[in-house]
C-alpha cells in the first residue's frame, strides 16, 4: 500500500519547508509514504525548497491555473505514481500533520471513499466571528446540496481512496473543497468527517481575499455543481416559483372577469401569461438538462473505467 501526500503550491517558499518537515515518512497501514508538490506557476523558490526537503514528486504547471486545477493535477499525478490513498494538505502548515494517520483510517479500512478533516472552527483564534459564521453557513449549504454530513466543508485537509480520486473531476478553477464534496455525495460515495487539529497561522488566507468575493465565488460554485448534478430539481424549483404566482394571478383575473371587471385587470392577465410561459420554459429546460446530465454521467463512467484500465495495465506492466 502506498500513501502519497500532495500539496498544491503557489509562491509558498516561505512556509513550504515548515509544512514538509512536519509530514510523516511512515504511516500505519502503508508500506511507502511519498510526498508530491504541485507548483502552480510559482515565481519564487517554491520548487527549490521542495527539492531541498526531499520531495519525491514535483508537478510543475507552466502558469498559475488556480487552486482547483493544481489540486486535480496532483490527483492525476498521484494516481500515475501508484497511490492507493491520497492525502491533500495545504502549504501554509494550517493542518496538523500528526493527524494524517487518523485521517486515513476510514479510507484504509474501507469505511469511506473520502475523509475530510474537521477543524475546531470555534476555537481558532485567528478566525473572525464573521468567518466562523460563513464557515457554518457554507457547510450547511454543502450538506443540503450533497446529502452528506460534513461539518467543515471548506477544509482542504482530506484523504481519498484511489477509486474516489479516479471519479472526481473538478470544473471550477477557484477551489476544489466545496465541489468535491458535492460531487462525491451525488456520485454515491461515502464521505466522512474526522476531527483534526490546526497549527498557528503563518500567513493570511489567499483564497478569502475579501468576504464579498468569497461569498460570491462560493455561491457560484455551489450553484454550478447543483445545476450540473441535479438539473431537473433545479429547473423544476425555478419553474414552480414562477408557476404558482402565475396561476394565482390568472385565477384572480378570471374571478374578476366573471364579475364583469375583467377589462380593468388586463395587466394581471399579461403578468400571469408571462409567468406561466417562463415557468413552462424552465420546465422544458429542466427536461433537456436532465437528458444532458445523463449523457455526462455516462461519459464520466467511461472516463473512470479508462482510468482504472490504464492503472491496471501499468500495475501489471
Amino acid at each position: 500500500m502506498k500513501l502519497i501526500i500532495q500539496i498544491p503550491c503557489y509562491n509558498e517558499a516561505a512556509t513550504l519547508g515548515i509544512t514538509l518537515r512536519a509530514l510523516p515518512r511512515a504511516v500505519p497501514g502503508f508500506d511507502r509514504v511519498e510526498w508530491l508538490v504541485i507548483d502552480d506557476g510559482s515565481t519564487d523558490e517554491t520548487v527549490q525548497v521542495a527539492r531541498n526537503e526531499g520531495v519525491d514528486h514535483i508537478v510543475r504547471l507552466p502558469t498559475n491555473r488556480g487552486l482547483a486545477r493544481a489540486f486535480m493535477a496532483g490527483l492525476e499525478a498521484c494516481l500515475r505514481a501508484g497511490a492507493d490513498v491520497i492525502v491533500n494538505t495545504d502549504a501554509d502548515n494550517q493542518y496538523s500533520a500528526g493527524d494524517i494517520p487518523a485521517l486515513v483510517v476510514p479510507v484504509v479500512e474501507g469505511q469511506a471513499d473520502m475523509a475530510v478533516g474537521a477543524r475546531p472552527i470555534e476555537q481558532i483564534a485567528h478566525f473572525s466571528p464573521l468567518k466562523k459564521l460563513l464557515q457554518r453557513i457554507g457547510s450547511q449549504v454543502v450538506r443540503l446540496a450533497s446529502n452528506t454530513q460534513i461539518p467543515d466543508a471548506p477544509s482542504g485537509f482530506r484523504a481519498f481512496s484511489r477509486s474516489a480520486a479516479l471519479q472526481l473531476n473538478v470544473f471550477s478553477s477557484y477551489t476544489y473543497t466545496l465541489e468535491t464534496i458535492i460531487q462525491a455525495g451525488n456520485k454515491g460515495m461515502t464521505v466522512v468527517s474526522v476531527p483534526v487539529r490546526v497549527n498557528a497561522d503563518l500567513r493570511p488566507s489567499r483564497l478569502v481575499r475579501s468576504v464579498p468575493q468569497y461569498l460570491f465565488r462560493s455561491a457560484l460554485t455551489i450553484g454550478r455543481i447543483f445545476l450540473i448534478y441535479r438539473p431537473l430539481r433545479f429547473f423544476l424549483t425555478v419553474s414552480a416559483f414562477l408557476f404558482i404566482p402565475g396561476m394565482l394571478i390568472g385565477v384572480r383575473f378570471l374571478y374578476e372577469m366573471s364579475r364583469g371587471h375583467g377589462q380593468g385587470h388586463v395587466q394581471s392577465l399579461i403578468l400571469a401569461a408571462i409567468l406561466l410561459l417562463a415557468s413552462g420554459l424552465f420546465f422544458v429546460l429542466g427536461l433537456l438538462a436532465e437528458l444532458i446530465s445523463v449523457n455526462r454521467r455516462l461519459l464520466e463512467d467511461q472516463r473512470t473505467r479508462l482510468g482504472r484500465l490504464e492503472l491496471r495495465m501499468k500495475d501489471e506492466g
